[in-house]
């Protein structure tokens, strides 16, 4: 079986890559009105990688004090979606799943990392771990990936978007 981890291509094809990753967030973020709703940001991506952040403002917290779960859910899934779709081929979900281990309380700055664990054809497997400052996991979450047809920066073409590609088939 092929080696599909980004780590593991040349060093100018990550670069490219990571820059073709970049690209495709900032292509990504004017129209992610949800992400942009709940405050979140953007703190990096590469290919089959994402990490952001969230404060839990008081309209986030639901009758225990505690923040939605629905919000984390909306927040992992949203580093979820900056990573599966770091390739630059629109990517959406095709199933997810949260635990959730801790609460997390307004004013707390929360981070979302997510990494692809397998990525075969058009299906990916990408787990987003919800940590607060502390490092303490409030949530795991796993998102399950499919390729539909197009590009996120439509139309690009050639040697800029070969590097991720390459990494994308491996």
């Amino acid at each position: 079986m092929p080696d599909r981890h980004p780590e593991h291509a040349g060093a100018a094809d990550l670069q490219a890559a990571t820059a073709l990753a970049q690209r495709t967030a900032e292509a990504m973020w004017p129209r992610d009105a949800a992400s942009k709703l709940i405050g979140l940001k953007l703190l990096a991506v590469r290919p089959g990688y994402a990490k952001m952040s969230m404060i839990v403002r008081p309209d986030m917290a639901n009758g225990h004090h505690m923040c939605h779960g629905g919000y984390l859910f909306t927040f992992a899934d949203s580093a979820f979606a900056y990573a599966c779709n770091s390739y630059n081929l629109n990517t959406v979900a095709s199933a997810c799943h949260i635990d959730f281990l801790a609460s997390a309380r307004v004013g707390e700055q929360l981070e979302a990392e997510c990494e692809e664990r397998s990525l075969a054809g058009r299906s990916g497997v990408y787990d987003t771990t919800i940590r607060n400052t502390h490092g303490k996991v409030i949530a795991l979450f796993r998102g399950k990936s499919t390729r539909i047809s197009g590009e996120v920066i439509a139309g690009l073409q050639g040697e800029e978007a070969q590097p991720a590609q390459r990494i994308a088939d491996r």
